[in-house]
């Protein structure tokens, strides 16, 4: 009782607070009190410590005792009521009020729109209207409200600073991050969650995302589809590819761990779970010098970093998998985070999960239809992340990581021999990412401060393929094992200049096993490879120019080679409206994946990792430069880039060829030119995009004839349609489309489709990629719905359908000769999705 007592005594000595224009001089409530006493011949009945430490100014001497009591009520937060003409009584009002507020910058006091507004210890939160103004209903004057802004300093309010009687709201400013140069250039970019920076990168914010057409959360790999030069041309996130890059050319971490594995379902599925994710960075040029190894793009995911000291959690459902996070305070400085997922397919067969599976493995052997089998296969995957986050003092953060990643598929399959006996064989399938991380960051002066990086990387996929037909028992195996440190320094000499310097060592080791018991025979080949990396830039923003400048010095101790990668990153505004863009940068990479389409791990994952050899596996390099221009006003923004990319020393393995050099052991390269166009209207409620990539894709392999072919993601000309609206508070939908051509693919001689070469008989391919598929189209929409199930738990639903006209799409097309007729060849077309809806149902609180 004493301790709620001190609690209210705190609240009202600091929140009696007036917020009129009246400038007089404020007064000991208590002296008021005995005042009006003696003015009016009253008694006041009240508790000492309820009004002891509040001041007020004083009430007019013209006032009626009414009226007195009436301004009492107007400029505290305590209830004064007249019994009769004698008695008045003093008490605690109602410990829940409304509070509104308006969010502003403190440059200019414009509007931040879209702030994240959240009340702590119930989860209520909010996001900022048009006008930078939030309002909560019953709220305890107790809680704190936190605001934040990308780009902008955090603040935390108490909840009685913002009381108004007036019904005025209050203005609370954000300052900007002095120590963020790449600051943010556009707040809600396509959706609200978006955001574009300086640099050109682009920022998903998945706790601030709105909805996308099709998704019914944010995925963090399907998400970044929708910017252009960012395609999929078999709608798989296992193989994105930004600008005419193969998937495997994309940079991708988590928490500076480098991940080897990003889908779940063979590619459907980000198997990255965006509930604990902060932010998901992507840079397709212009990148900072810290980065390499990545010669297509950057994807760089960043979970939650800071110790917020409130509790809290979430779960979800949909008809895929379920899953769970929380936020767990320890003390004042410590804090642990963890979330896990894990497929309900194994539990329930929804029509979504039979759409998934039929597309995942239409061109494997578990969906190898044949008479004398009798098939079953059991699939499921799950993912887990945890961080342990610890505030040593003001000046230095420790932060450790952990994720994993799983996908496992058992088959099983019986086999007729005759009326009286079968036999039955048993396949399995994992494919496993782990990644443990730690960093520590230090503040050693105002302006330097450091970050000391490590990682370890481990990716496994193993396959156990009994045949019964040849009684052979077939194992593969691919296992990637990657260190990693990195220590950078930043110097910071002024708001306007940052200079960047640092060490990267990384030693990757890779193995590749293949095992058959009828005949004998084992290949095992281990590769490890060291690289050192010295880097430095300069970043420099300073009104209208933005300038970042780089250079990364990588030697391969392996074959004592030194590469050398300048970057270049220029932003000049030259209007209100207008302002150019210079990127520019070379990057190396020295890991790939190779394709057997034959038979890899039974035909379902058909890449595995490999290390270059400086010989047959050279070094992939990559010089990439765009020019655009941009234009932003009304919050319309409109911007057109060129750019011209050529990556050397990739293989003829690495490419996945349905042609003539399918087999073929070659070196070459390839360059991609286009243009990109994006326009987008925003607003509070809407907003609508139009985006289009036109480009060419060109190989050059010097030993092939033809030496130059169109790219298998040669797609020339794609266009992306969406629009976003928010029907109610708390209702959101978004519809979109996707077209785009059909990539090329190789047809087989007419009237001589197969060759013999020795005792195989092979299809006689003709001209590569002369063909095109049929053109790509795809129509989705989403719908989210939130709302409240108690004042602590918030709670959405979302709905979503891909396809929803139910179009069919080739994404692929080869052939195969016909097992009956060695003279003939199999058309072989691999489908899409068709029309496949999802439900989700999620909790927070």
């Amino acid at each position: 009782m004493a301790l709620n007592k001190g609690i209210i005594f705190l609240l009202l000595f600091l929140g009696s607070i007036c917020y009129g224009q009246n400038t007089a001089k404020k007064v000991a409530l208590t002296k008021v009190i005995v005042s009006i006493e003696k003015q009016f011949n009253v008694k006041f009945s009240y508790a000492v410590e309820d009004v002891a430490a509040i001041t007020i100014e004083k009430p007019n001497a013209a006032f009626t005792l009414q009226q007195t009591i009436d301004y009492l009520n107007s400029k505290t937060l305590l209830n004064f009521k007249a019994l009769d003409n004698r008695y008045v009584t003093v008490s605690v009002i109602n410990k829940t009020i409304s509070v509104c507020g308006i969010v502003l910058s403190d440059e200019n006091k414009t509007p931040l729109i879209g702030a994240s507004v959240l009340v702590n210890g119930i989860e209520k939160s909010t996001l900022t209207d048009k006008n930078g103004q939030f309002t909560f209903e019953n709220i305890p004057l107790n809680f704190i409200i936190s605001i934040s802004y990308l780009g902008f300093e955090s603040k935390q309010i108490a909840v009685y600073e913002l009381f108004s009687a007036q019904n005025n709201c209050n203005e609370i400013i954000l300052t900007t991050k002095n120590e963020e140069l790449n600051q943010v250039l556009i707040n809600i970019y396509l959706t609200p969650g978006l955001q574009k920076y300086l640099d050109g990168s682009t920022v998903l914010n998945t706790k601030k995302f709105g909805i996308l057409p099709g998704l019914i959360e944010p995925d963090i790999l399907q998400s970044i589809q929708v910017l252009p030069g960012v395609e999929s041309n078999n709608e798989s996130i296992a193989n994105i590819n930004v600008r005419g890059g193969t998937n495997d050319q994309n940079l991708v971490l988590w928490d500076n761990i480098k991940m080897y594995h990003s889908g779940h379902f063979f590619g459907l599925i980000s198997a990255y779970n965006p509930n604990l994710t902060n932010k998901v960075i992507v840079s397709k040029n212009g990148t900072s010098a810290e980065y390499s190894d990545g010669v297509s793009s950057t994807i760089n995911m960043q979970t939650k970093d800071n110790v917020t000291n409130v509790f809290s959690g979430g779960a979800g459902i949909n008809l895929i998998s379920s899953d769970a996070f929380l936020e767990i305070p320890i003390t004042k400085k410590l804090e642990f985070h963890i979330s896990g997922r894990r497929s309900i397919t194994d539990l329930y067969q929804s029509p979504t999960y039979t759409n998934y599976f039929e597309r995942s493995f239409q061109d494997s052997e578990i969906n190898t239809n044949n008479d004398q089998k009798d098939t079953s296969s059991d699939f499921y995957f799950y993912d887990y992340t945890a961080k342990l986050l610890y505030d040593i003092n003001e000046n230095h953060q420790f932060r450790a990581t952990i994720i994993g990643i799983n996908n496992a598929l058992d088959y099983s399959e019986l086999h007729t021999i005759n009326s009286n006996e079968t036999e039955s064989k048993i396949s399995n399938l994992s494919q496993k990412n782990i990644g443990y991380g730690g960093n520590w960051k230090g503040q050693w002066t105002p302006k330097l401060s450091t970050n000391l990086i490590t990682y370890f990387s481990k990716y496994n996929i193993d396959a156990t393929d009994y045949r019964i037909e040849t009684d052979q028992l077939l194992t593969e195996a691919n296992e990637v094992l990657e260190t990693g440190i990195k220590f950078n320094s930043n110097y910071k000499p002024n708001d306007n200049l940052n200079l960047l310097a640092g060490y990267q060592f990384n030693e990757t080791g890779m193995l590749n096993q293949t095992t058959v018991n009828n005949p004998k025979y084992t290949s095992t080949k281990k590769d490890v490879l060291l690289n050192h990396a010295l880097f430095s830039e300069v970043e420099y923003h300073k009104k209208n120019t933005y300038l970042r400048l780089g250079l990364r010095l990588n030697y391969f101790q392996k074959f004592e080679k030194l590469i050398v990668e300048p970057r270049i990153n220029i932003r000049q505004k030259i209007s209100n409206q207008f302002a150019l863009k210079l990127e520019g940068e070379y990057k190396n990479q020295s890991t790939t994946q190779i394709i057997d389409f034959e038979d890899d791990f039974l035909g379902v994952e058909k890449r595995r990792w490999v290390l270059v050899t400086d010989k047959d596996i050279p070094i992939a390099t990559s010089k990439q430069g765009s020019f655009g221009v941009e234009f932003n006003q009304n919050k319309l923004n409109i911007e057109a880039t060129g750019f011209y990319k050529i990556v050397d020393g990739i293989t003829a393995s690495n490419q996945g060829f349905y042609n003539s050099f399918q087999y073929a052991n070659a070196n070459g390269s390839y360059n991609a030119k286009g243009l990109e166009f994006l326009a987008n209207k925003t607003d509070y409620k809407y907003s609508f995009w139009l985006s289009y990539t036109f480009s060419t894709n060109q190989y050059e392999f010097d030993s092939f004839t033809p030496s130059t072919f169109p790219n298998n993601v040669d797609i020339r000309h794609s266009v992306s349609l969406g629009f976003y609206y928010n029907l109610f508070k708390n209702l959101k939908i978004a519809v979109g489309g996707i077209w785009r051509n059909g990539q090329p693919y190789t047809k087989p001689v007419e009237g001589n489709e197969t060759v013999q070469n020795g005792n195989s008989t092979m299809v006689n391919y003709g001209i590569p990629n002369k063909e095109n598929l049929d053109d790509f189209m795809r129509l989705d929409a989403s719908l989210n719905y939130s709302f409240n199930l108690s004042p602590n738990i918030k709670a959405v639903f979302t709905a979503g359908v891909i396809n929803a006209t139910n179009h069919e799409n080739s994404i692929n097309q080869y052939y195969k000769v016909n097992p009956n007729d060695s003279n003939k060849t199999i058309q072989v077309d691999n489908k899409s999705l068709g029309l496949t809806p999802n439900i989700s149902f999620r909790v927070n609180f």
